[in-house]
């Protein structure tokens, strides 16, 4: 097994009805990470969560008022990673987000 590499993962979270503009902010956060040249991204949709105002996000039957949680993982350098944040001060509806340290097993564009 190959060694480790030690990276940082951001993690966004927000929701599905977030809007920067016409964008959802999801699209926009993810469209300025690949800009910026970040490593990788991902987003994860959730069933269901709420946040410190204590709003329920959640799917619905049917799709009817949905608006689930949304997670956006980033992944980077920690340097690269707090400095992209900053470019995130203009968009509203960024709920939590967290940086921490991890331990990446295998690359895909390695093995390619």
């Amino acid at each position: 097994m190959p060694k480790p590499q030690q990276i940082s993962l951001m993690r966004i979270y927000t929701d599905e009805a977030a809007m920067h503009g016409d964008e959802t902010v999801v699209t926009t956060i993810i469209a300025r990470a690949r800009t910026y040249g970040l490593r990788g991204g991902t987003v994860l949709k959730g069933i269901l969560g709420f946040s410190s105002s204590s709003i329920i996000h959640e799917r619905h039957a049917f799709g009817i008022g949905d608006n689930p949680p949304l997670v956006i993982e980033l992944i980077d350098a920690r340097a690269r990673l707090e400095d992209f944040y900053t470019q995130l001060d203009d968009l509203r509806g960024i709920g939590l987000v967290s940086l921490e340290q991890v331990d990446v097993l295998t690359r895909a564009a390695e093995q390619k």
